[in-house]
């Protein structure tokens, strides 16, 4: 049920709003893989969490392409 709402909030966004929080996602995946690698991450999970969200992300993203052509 989470993530149908977090999906539904990201088909509200303009495009520009998706790239932005695309652009935001990928910064922290790569702070958490920094932390991992450092030994410094207690939530390995998060990495698999943020990785599926770029992924929704990246589908909504295509979708309103295909949509507006």
């Amino acid at each position: 049920m989470k993530t149908n709402k977090y999906v539904e909030d990201l088909k509200a966004k303009t495009v520009a709003e998706l790239n932005e929080a695309l652009v935001a996602a990928k910064k922290e995946l790569f702070n958490l893989r920094f932390q991992n690698a450092t030994n410094q991450l207690d939530n390995t999970s998060r990495i698999k969490e943020v990785r599926k969200n770029i992924a929704r992300i990246q589908t909504v993203i295509s979708e309103k392409a295909k949509a507006s052509n």
